[in-house]
């Protein structure tokens, strides 16, 4: 199930503006742990992934780490042109502690 969604912008080289879509799904009890999963829906197609934890909030900040990192880590983030709500500003989703130097705008400001 669906419980969250976010559309981030990323500029193209032409000035094209192009939605990013991030979707996050509630947890689900696999038995022996919970695995959350995400979708991002990058301008060269779907990345679907997720996280597995002891509990269902394990799972959730885990996967919300995942996405942050996806996000920061991605080619994408890398030519400045991907961005939410304002270029620079971050993307509003934590990330790994070692990915913290990656971060920018007020993702460094509040979780650096």
């Amino acid at each position: 199930m669906l419980i969250a969604d976010r559309m981030l912008q990323y500029t193209t080289n032409g000035g094209v503006h192009l939605q990013v879509s991030v979707q996050l799904f509630a947890p689900e009890h696999t038995g022996q742990d919970w695995r959350c999963r995400y979708v991002i829906g990058w301008p060269n197609g779907k990345e679907e992934s997720g996280a597995h934890g002891v509990d269902a909030m394990q799972a959730l900040i885990l996967t919300l780490q995942m996405i942050g990192a996806r996000l920061y880590f991605s080619d994408y983030h890398k030519t400045g042109r991907l961005y939410f709500e304002t270029p620079g500003s971050g993307y509003g989703f934590p990330v790994p502690k070692n990915a913290r130097d990656l971060l920018i705008g007020d993702d460094a400001r509040f979780d650096g």
